[in-house]
């Protein structure tokens, strides 16, 4: 975590001599290792008539230090605090009102840090906060639907599959369009290389289910094994498997590539299907 640290009375000399060497304030901020706002602001709040002496400027930032004073929020403005919050108002709508009532000024963070004071006195003010749920916070995405079921390991495909000797071995997989909206259901053959595409209006399983179906109907004796990666859209691979007696198969979560082939030529469109 990054820290601000208070200049020094040495930097502050530091500061003073490389100006009279003619250095600008990017050259001084990279002698002293600090950012060049640092200096800035120094130069700003610590300069005198007789423009930036080290030893004057020392003692403005110190007597600034020690005088600056806290102002605590009184309870005439905690008190209007509460009445709003009892209204149901975030903590940010709070902040702005009061900064629209020329009032004094409460940050969110701080009306926040008041109301977990107050419950844990035993109050009541965090029950009218909005959200109330505790937010879990996620690492990368999950899917809340589940693994597609009754789904076949790529392990358990036939050997003869991957020395690509036969033909009737697909790989299938789709291509989404823009905004995702559309998608292309890409059926390649793995000896042939011969591609076919389908358009669908949504990348459903019913669709795209529809859509391979569709493709490989006319082509019924020359389909042995279908291979796919693990999208949802693959959900109904059982109703495929028996509108073509074929096997399906599915490569490990996050391993498409194990499928073996990658998409190429000869590509005959197909209208949409769904």
């Amino acid at each position: 975590m990054r820290t601000y640290t208070q200049l020094t009375q040495e930097q502050r000399y530091q500061i003073w001599a490389l100006m009279k060497t003619g250095q600008n304030q990017t050259q001084i901020s990279q002698q002293l290792q600090v950012h060049k706002c640092t200096i800035s602001r120094e130069l700003a709040r610590n300069r005198g008539l007789r423009d930036y002496r080290p030893k004057q400027a020392h003692q403005m930032a110190v007597f600034r230090r020690q005088n600056k004073a806290t102002h605590p929020i009184d309870l005439a403005t905690w008190s209007l605090i509460e009445q709003q919050l009892r209204n149901e108002w975030s903590p940010e709508q709070i902040r702005g009102w009061l900064k629209g009532l020329k009032a004094r000024r409460v940050s969110h963070e701080c009306i926040y840090q008041h109301i977990l004071k107050d419950k844990r006195q035993g109050g009541n003010l965090y029950r009218y906060l909005r959200c109330q749920k505790k937010r879990k916070k996620r690492y990368g995405t999950y899917s809340r639907q589940g693994q597609i079921p009754n789904r076949v390991s790529i392990d358990q495909r036939p050997a003869i599959v991957d020395s690509k000797s036969r033909l009737g071995d697909w790989e299938v997989d789709t291509i989404i369009g823009k905004g995702h909206r559309q998608a292309l259901v890409s059926l390649t053959e793995r000896k042939s290389r011969l591609l076919r595409l389908a358009k669908v209006t949504f990348k459903s399983a019913e669709c795209v289910t529809q859509a391979v179906i569709g493709l490989l109907k006319p082509l019924a004796d020359r389909v042995h094994t279908l291979t796919s990666d693990n999208g949802r859209e693959f959900a109904q691979h059982q109703k495929i498997s028996t509108a073509l007696n074929t096997q399906f198969y599915f490569a490990h979560p996050y391993a498409s590539w194990q499928r073996g082939l990658t998409l190429c030529v000869n590509m005959n469109e197909t209208p949409p299907l769904c």
